[in-house]
């Protein structure tokens, strides 16, 4: 039997990968990988608050980036 882990713990994983710049490319990352229910599971203000921050303090990308992702959130 294969261990595969939750939607949220998966998202908090990508988040943490440094991967991902925006809670939308968890989401995307998590549709690619089959995950389904993706926004009920992510769904509310403390779980996106905690993925954003998880996301902005582990990307890999140059320092343009980090600003674009802060923009681009506060769109979505």
């Amino acid at each position: 039997m294969t261990f595969r882990p939750t939607t949220l713990e998966r998202a908090y994983q990508l988040a943490e990968s440094g991967a991902c710049r925006t809670v939308s490319d968890v989401k995307q990352a998590l549709q690619s990988e089959g995950y389904d229910r993706i926004q009920d599971s992510l769904y509310g203000g403390t779980i996106t608050a905690a993925l954003r921050k998880r996301c902005q303090e582990n990307f890999v990308g140059g320092a343009g980036d980090a600003a674009a992702a802060v923009e681009e959130e506060e769109d979505a």
